[in-house]
Formats: structure tokens, sequence, C-alpha cells
């Protein structure tokens, strides 16, 4: 499938990877809606790229479907592309200073990172579904966003790596359970990236982590991972893979 002339909606879109891959696909000739909570810096950004956005919350279906009705006004059908990059980390151990971890916390870190990708994966794919085939064939690719803590989750990530890790394993199911309607399905698995959370620690905290990285011994730029983002929609035998892309790091315990 090409970016140009396309439609995608990238959740998170307002900063960080969700930012770089908006930005990268609408300089392919994409039209690109941003989908997040943060207005602000969200309108900023897709008046930047020539996008649109729109507030949604992705954990709610209600707001998703307003979210996906409004980008087809917008750009005069259905997206094609879904990229889901929303989502939150904390840190928290199973059992720590202060009794067992807050179970509120985790149930937050789940409804966002796990529950909120599947809930626009499958409004979106509701859409996709009912289109017509492009010249390629494809009517549709969801590309999601996992992390290298899904099978490398470090002390105080039980959360944030369980969430991962159940996005990575819903990646394949899913991807055979649209395989019928022509809708590609991949996650991606980004290692340590230089996003707007990284980039507000202390400089030597950031060298010593971009050292730990085998090879290249730096942090990874959002645009590479914009850039797979945009093969996968490219490379139509791309399909139901999870894939990471984090220069060969194998996280330590902490």
């Amino acid at each position: 499938m090409e970016l140009k002339s396309n439609i995608a909606a990238v959740t998170g879109g307002a900063s960080g990877l969700g930012a770089a891959t908006a930005e990268y696909f609408a300089s392919q000739g994409c039209k690109v809606a941003l989908f997040d909570l943060d207005q602000e810096r969200g309108e900023k950004h897709a008046a930047s790229i020539g996008g649109l956005f729109v507030k949604v919350d992705v954990t709610d279906e209600t707001s998703v479907n307003a979210g996906l009705d409004a980008v087809e006004s917008w750009a005069g059908g259905p997206a094609r592309i879904l990229v889901n990059c929303a989502g939150i980390a904390i840190g928290s151990k199973t059992v720590g200073k202060h009794g067992p971890h807050p179970l509120d916390a985790f149930e937050k870190v789940i409804k966002i990172n796990l529950i909120g990708t599947f809930n626009c994966t499958r409004l979106a794919a509701a859409r996709m579904c009912e289109a017509d085939p492009l010249s390629c064939g494809d009517r549709g690719v969801i590309i999601s966003t996992a992390s290298v803590a899904a099978f490398d989750g470090q002390i105080g990530q039980v959360a944030y790596g369980a969430s991962k890790a159940a996005v990575a394993g819903m990646t394949l199911p899913i991807a055979r359970d649209l395989s019928g309607n022509a809708v590609r399905v991949c996650t991606i698995a980004p290692g340590i990236f230089m996003t707007p959370m990284m980039a507000g620690m202390p400089e030597n905290v950031q060298q010593a982590l971009g050292e730990s990285v085998p090879y290249p011994k730096r942090l990874g730029e959002p645009s590479e991972y914009a850039k797979l983002a945009a093969h996968i929609v490219d490379n139509q035998y791309l399909n139901g893979e999870t894939i990471r892309i984090d220069g060969s790091i194998r996280m330590p315990p902490r």
C-alpha cells in the first residue's frame, strides 16, 4: 500500500513516536489525522504538517468513532492506515516499600496501552473491512506499538511490560482474524528512543542509556520508528509480525 494520497490516523500523534510518524507520513503525501488528548500540542503539530487534529480518548468507543467520522469527513474516505502510538508508562514493583503494586495504577496502564490499542484497532478495522480493496489488494494496514519491555521487562515495569506483551500477543490473532478482509496487522517493539519523557532526563543518564545499546551506541530517533512504520505499510508481505527496533539491546533487570 502506498502512503501517497492515502489516509492515516495516528493515536498519540501530538508527541513522541506518534508525532514523528504523522510528520513522516505527511511528508510522503499521506493525509494524516492526529488522535490525542493534548489539544494544544496536537493542533499545533497538525497545522505544521497540513493534517487534522481530533481530541480522542482511545479507551472510549464513542470518542474513537467520532474521531474516525471526523477523518472521513475531512479526507473524503475512511482511514486505510491506523498507527497506535498512544500509551503511558509507570514504575512500580509488584511489592515495594509501601506495599503491593496499586491495582488502580496497573489497571490504568492496561486500559490505555492494551484496551485503548484494541479499541482503536477494532473500530478502524471495521471501517476498513467495509471499504473496497485498493489497487494493491489491501483494504487497510494497522500498526501497533509494543516495546522491548514486552520481552525484557525490567524491575518496576510489571504493568507496562504486561500491557506491551499483550499488544504483541494479540498481533497474530488479529492479523488472522482480518486476513479474509485483506487488512494487514503488525506491531513495532521499540527499544530506548529519544521521546519527550527521555528528553526530560539528565544528559548523563541519556548518554549512559545510549551507550548501553550494542550498535549503534545511541538512543533511537523517532524518525526511525516512523520509517519502519512506513515500510510496513509499503511491504505487503509483512503481516502478523512484531518487529523489534532496538539496536540489538536486551534490557538488564534494572
